[in-house]
């Protein structure tokens, strides 16, 4: 494995909910020119809900004459790429995009997650939020480019994704001493597949609070959450990692 192999990828979709489809997706290879960048909107199969038109600006109007992803001209060569045996896919919240891709028959061979990677390199979250436009600013990651960077445009999103990893990489060498690329690639694969622990809460009545805190003043409420996660259609394994943790389940 090594840098060639990696993938950065990202999708807009109609929705977050189980029959959502992606309407828009972009990728690069690990530093291929913001110009080759590939990024197209498709027509999806079910409607664009408000809420998602509110979040990337994607209309019904904008994807009305493309074609369905799966019957795009870039299906086959999307596929084929990202199902090669070295192919690496990288993505922020990584499972979100993979299922959107399992829902048009793709199974990337690889994949690196890089919010699973900032929270296992920031469990106590010195860093605010991990979402990638906190980390963007954050980092200040992004002010030497001329490409004008809109938030939830996947093609924008991909060019910040890609600065993110590459964040991430060097600090993996640092803490578990790696040199080559192959080894620190396949850590990070498989710190990708690893439960990470959540140490703050970003959202709800206690944001900003140390989850382990919380679990001392308020463990009822952690083990509502923890219900309420376990029934999400989400993929919320990091929280429930978290929550037996801290509630010793």
């Amino acid at each position: 494995m090594q840098l060639s192999d990696l993938i950065f990828l990202d999708t807009e979709t109609t929705g977050n909910e189980t029959d959502d489809r992606l309407c828009q997706l972009a990728w690069k290879y690990h530093g291929q020119s913001l110009d080759e960048m590939f990024s197209k909107v498709y027509k999806p199969p079910v409607p664009i809900s408000i809420e998602s038109m509110a979040v990337h600006h994607i209309t019904e109007k904008m994807v009305a004459n493309k074609p369905l992803f799966k019957s795009s001209e870039d299906y086959s060569t999307i596929k084929n790429l990202l199902e090669q045996p070295n192919s690496i896919m990288v993505a922020h919240n990584a499972p979100f995009d993979l299922d959107m891709l399992e829902k048009e028959g793709i199974k990337p061979t690889h994949a690196i997650d890089t919010l699973k990677l900032i929270r296992h390199f920031d469990p106590e979250m010195v860093i605010k939020r991990h979402n990638l436009q906190y980390l963007r600013y954050f980092l200040k990651i992004d002010e030497d480019i001329d490409y004008p960077i809109h938030a939830h445009d996947a093609k924008s999103d991909v060019i910040i994704l890609e600065l993110v990893f590459d964040r991430l990489y060097k600090k993996a060498q640092e803490i578990f001493k790696l040199d080559s690329e192959s080894d620190t690639l396949q850590k990070l694969i498989e710190l990708s597949t690893q439960p990470a622990f959540i140490g703050k809460f970003a959202f709800g009545k206690y944001v900003g609070q140390m989850v382990e805190d919380v679990a001392q003043q308020d463990p009822q409420y952690l083990k509502w959450l923890y219900n309420q996660k376990l029934d999400s259609d989400q993929d919320e394994t990091d929280w429930l990692f978290t929550l037996k943790q801290v509630l010793n389940m």
